[in-house]
């Protein structure tokens, strides 16, 4: 039963191949960028907060040499 869900959408993302493939170059462009940066910026912000929160739960490993020299006085 599973497997008619995903040949139906594996038809649909046949049908979508063909059709931008068919398209001309600078539509083909500009739906790639409508699809391509929103998701590219999604996925640094996803990237972004994770990297901080390992950060934020185990620390940097340089702590003691990224703290401002002044503050030791």
């Amino acid at each position: 039963m599973l497997w008619v869900g995903w040949d139906a959408v594996s038809q649909w993302w046949d049908g979508v191949e063909l059709w931008l493939t068919q398209l001309r170059f600078a539509p083909q462009v500009a739906l790639l960028m409508l699809v391509l940066l929103p998701v590219c910026w999604w996925a640094a912000q996803a990237l972004d907060r994770a990297v901080g929160l390992i950060f934020e739960r185990f620390g940097h490993r340089y702590a003691a040499d990224a703290q401002d020299p002044e503050e030791s006085r």
